[in-house]
């Protein structure tokens, strides 16, 4: 037996909750901005995937105009950290609504690092920074779209297996629904099966 519910008739706020219990895990775009009057920003965001490879496109989503947002369009540069499960404190803590202005790296605490073609810093603990410069974005509904070329990425070596990321040494944090976060827990390792070598009679 299943509950039909109707986005309409819901509501804005309990559909969200709905979407954002249902649509899990969601890899978390940890993004740091600078302000054009120079106030380094850090804000988690959930709605955050990759758009394209060639040339390297990441996506993340601001649900509402956020210091994140505006600090992208005015200054056409941003960095996605992956956030660790070591800082999911830090994490958590950069997500408060402080006023525009106040920067959550200091307010939190968290140590940053230049980076190396855009402005914004990166996060000093980070495993991995993929500097950005804005390719576009786009306006749906109450929520902005934001694409980001990838100009340069900078990965610790100790993250690395073999010269690419191992996945246990990177230990993603992820949202879940209401307040529940996620961690890698049980990996499973099963090769993609080719036409070619598809069982007959399946």
């Amino acid at each position: 037996m299943r509950i039909d519910l109707d986005p309409a008739a819901c509501g804005r706020d309990t559909f969200y909750r709905l979407l954002t219990a249902t649509v899990v895990p969601r890899p978390i775009a940890w993004i740091s901005t600078t302000s054009p009057d120079g106030t380094d920003n850090l804000a988690p965001h959930s709605f955050f995937t990759i758009a394209c490879v060639a040339p390297p496109i990441v996506q993340f989503t601001s649900v509402g105009r956020k210091d994140s947002l505006n600090n992208v369009e005015e200054t056409g540069e941003f960095v996605v950290n992956l956030a660790p499960e070591p800082l999911v404190e830090q994490v958590n803590a950069t997500a408060t609504d402080f006023p525009r202005g106040v920067g959550e790296f200091d307010a939190v605490g968290v140590a940053r690092e230049p980076s190396l073609r855009v402005k914004p810093p990166r996060v000093a603990a980070s495993p991995v920074a993929l500097e950005c410069v804005l390719h576009s974005t786009v306006r749906l509904g109450d929520s902005t779209v934001v694409f980001g070329r990838v100009v340069h990425a900078a990965v610790q070596e100790s993250v690395l297996s073999d010269g690419h990321p191992e996945i246990t040494r990177l230990a993603p944090l992820s949202r879940l629904g209401k307040d529940e976060w996620g961690t890698v827990g049980e990996v499973r390792e099963i090769a993609r099966i080719r036409y070619a070598d598809w069982p007959e009679g399946s």
